[in-house]
């Protein structure tokens, strides 16, 4: 399906899949809360970033040609990170040299869900998690780099704008960071090294590297059709990375079985809300058998292809079959395709509701070589308590605004 999008279309889901990635945590931090209270809820939070985002800003860097070390890269990379979706995390950039710098958030969406819920949790969040985990993520441009906190929630006063302020400081003699240990076993998972497509670096219909100079806001718009290709795989396997590292840390806490169900719970909540996302960016609201299909093949769940080996194709205008390869990078990973395989099935029925109610999942054919799974018409289905979960994000209902084309940032001497 990826090769079939146009240009327009790709530029439109990237944001849209960073975004969906934020939201993962939306759909898997309830349940944690119920299961292992606030703190434990942070302490996964912070091992699973921290597992993640090291291995997947390094991704990242490979792909657009980030190889510098200071903080113009540094900021580079966050512009694709999930963990700072654009706009919904409204990242403000300023850059006073090579090693100095300084970042703002004029909007933090992940603020905004969480301060209804108190200011201990606004606490765990900002404090808590993001002192170590902003570190892991520094380190995979610079391990003499460190983000430190200017101003930061709790706000005082209540309404205080921008939300938070960080600076960024890279000193020479200053003492390398360690590789986080939560991080070493994602570096030898298949998701760490799996290879996407390349990038044409002859294209001409845009940008195909990062290379120049650090832009206020990325315009994927002016990106080549190959580069956002790319991109939106390696945005999809962040989330493939972002759940290993999620599943890493909750099976140091609980056992096999209720890993599993918080895992699925997980699931199905972010793959209904994807699939919704990933429908209304390039299916124009259609809901028959060839968008389903579609919103399947791109649900950032379920990819990339050539990582998880799914892949789902329209028989007709009332069928859909779903190949759940048995053979894949993803089930050597454990992952959530290790979900579908084992027959939890919820969150591909979470997904075809997200298109339409009356697409039901069916029956299940297996081989040696994969599972078939077919979808049909039915009786409609209701939205589960898991994808509702993820509805009470901001994020859920995030609309991208036009900001024009991209403007070089330029260097700011303090």
């Amino acid at each position: 399906m990826i090769d079939r999008l146009t240009k327009d279309q790709l530029a439109a889901l990237v944001p849209e899949l960073l975004l969906t990635g934020q939201l993962i945590d939306r759909s898997g931090m309830a349940h944690l809360i119920s299961a292992f209270g606030r703190e434990g809820m942070a302490q996964v939070a912070i091992e699973e970033w921290m597992a993640a985002s090291p291995v997947y800003t390094g991704r990242i860097r490979a792909a657009l040609g980030i190889d510098g070390d200071g903080v113009v890269d540094m900021f580079k990379c966050l512009q694709f990170d999930i963990g700072a979706p654009p706009q919904f995390m409204d990242f403000r950039y300023r850059v006073d040299d090579d090693h100095h710098g300084a970042f703002v958030l004029d909007h933090c969406g992940a603020l905004l869900d969480v301060e209804p819920m108190g200011e201990e949790y606004v606490t765990a969040m900002c404090h808590t998690i993001e002192d170590p985990t902003f570190d892991a993520t520094a380190i995979a441009t610079n391990r003499r780099a460190r983000i430190r906190p200017v101003h930061r929630p709790p706000r005082v006063p209540a309404d205080r704008a921008p939300h938070c302020e960080w600076v960024v400081t890279i000193e020479p003699d200053r003492e390398e960071l360690p590789l986080p240990k939560v991080t070493e076993p994602m570096l030898v998972t298949q998701a760490a090294a799996v290879e996407l497509t390349p990038i044409d670096v002859d294209a001409t219909d845009g940008f195909v590297d990062y290379r120049g100079p650090l832009m206020e806001d990325v315009n994927f718009a002016e990106w080549s059709t190959s580069a956002l290709r790319r991109v939106l795989e390696e945005v999809t396997l962040q989330h493939q990375l972002l759940a290993l590292g999620f599943l890493d840390a909750v099976s140091r806490r609980a056992d096999d079985i209720a890993t599993d169900g918080i895992f699925d719970k997980q699931l199905i909540g972010i793959a209904g809300i994807a699939s919704e996302r990933v429908r209304s960016a390039v299916c124009e609201d259609r809901s028959d058998a060839e968008a389903l299909a579609d919103v399947l093949n791109l649900n950032p769940v379920f990819g990339p292809r050539q990582y998880t080996g799914f892949y789902a194709e329209a028989i007709d205008d009332e069928r859909v079959e779903v190949h759940i390869s048995r053979d894949s990078k993803a089930l050597d990973d454990g992952g959530w395709l290790r979900l579908l395989d084992e027959g939890r099935l919820d969150a591909l029925q979470a997904a075809a509701t997200a298109v339409d109610p009356t697409w039901v999942v069916g029956e299940r054919i297996d081989t040696p070589l994969e599972r078939v799974v077919r979808i049909g018409r039915g009786e409609p289905q209701s939205e589960t308590g898991e994808v509702a979960i993820v509805r009470f994000s901001g994020g859920a209902s995030f609309t991208f605004a036009d900001r024009g084309p991209s403007r070089a940032l330029p260097l700011t001497v303090v």
